[in-house]
């Protein structure tokens, strides 16, 4: 008698999703990602078009709560509102942006979320090493005021667009060591904008000699999820322009290589491409990349 196939545990692949709109409160994220079968989703905790936000109240965590154990998403994580800057040197700008950042830190701490996904900033002016020092600073400020939080800041390579930070894994690393507690920080990979930094992943062996080249730099260890996007743009454009996977000008063999890299099994993986309000292109490039696990 054959025996029945063992169901996959969520470690046994990576969690693939995409990020869903909080329309209407952020159990509807969750909704939306279950009707295109996200095993992980990312969100906003809030308009990420707006400095202030209302409360989140018992009744909107409680019901995010409840909607994510009946649901099918075993991950959530955050992305922070691209208004912030944390390495602005105007000190106004700086201290609003580390304000705004604890409001969505203590936003994640009650949704359960385990991971708030942030640009590391732009130095607008100031230099690259004076940029990086101060988002370091920004990055203590915010820990010390978030003092035993179980969320973790995952800071995102970047394209490196305009005086943006982060598009070198130098970068990240030394955000890392200038942190006085860095064991609180992680990191999240974008395809699309490494590519666009001049990490070129179109082939096995550009693939191996960026990871080999992240691992040595920052550590694998350290990655706490991915973004998964073509890139409208050429290598090494320092353009942040998200296109569909196999659509654009990566095509398809990194995210196949991702699909079956071991190392990154468990982790979730989550889609910030172009979609429309039935969410079709989502579901489409979620079948594709599904297509790819198990293979060699």
């Amino acid at each position: 008698m054959a025996s029945t196939p063992r169901k996959k545990k969520p470690e046994d692949r990576p969690l693939l999703g995409a990020h869903m709109s909080i329309a209407g409160g952020a159990h509807n994220a969750l909704h939306a990602g279950d009707s295109v079968g996200c095993e992980a989703i990312q969100i906003f905790t809030k308009s990420s078009r707006q400095w202030a936000a209302k409360p989140l109240s018992e009744e909107d965590i409680l019901t995010f709560r409840a909607t994510q154990k009946a649901s099918g998403v075993h991950t959530v994580v955050a992305h922070d509102s691209y208004l912030l800057n944390l390495g602005a040197p105007d000190r106004e700008l700086r201290d609003k942006s580390i304000n705004a950042f604890i409001d969505e830190m203590e936003r994640c701490e009650a949704l359960g979320i385990p991971c708030l996904i942030a640009h590391p900033g732009a130095h607008t002016g100031a230099g690259e090493r004076a940029g990086l020092r101060t988002i370091a600073r920004s990055l203590d400020a915010i820990h010390r005021r978030c003092a035993g939080f179980k969320v973790r800041v995952a800071l995102e390579i970047t394209a490196g667009q305009g005086s943006n930070l982060g598009y070198r894994f130098e970068h990240i690393r030394n955000i890392i060591d200038s942190a006085r507690e860095s064991d609180r920080l992680r990191v999240c990979f974008d395809t699309q904008h490494a590519f666009a930094a001049g990490y070129d992943i179109r082939t096995r062996e550009g693939y191996e000699r960026t990871f080999t080249e992240f691992d040595e730099t920052i550590g694998v260890k350290l990655l706490a999820a991915f973004h998964l996007n073509d890139s409208k743009k050429e290598l090494d454009c320092r353009v942040d322009r998200h296109e569909l996977i196999g659509k654009g000008h990566i095509d398809v063999e990194p995210f196949r290589l991702l699909m079956n890299d071991k190392r990154f099994f468990g982790l979730p993986m989550c889609l910030e491409t172009p979609k429309g309000k039935d969410l079709k292109e989502d579901r489409e490039t979620l079948e594709l990349l599904r297509s790819f696990r198990g293979e060699a």
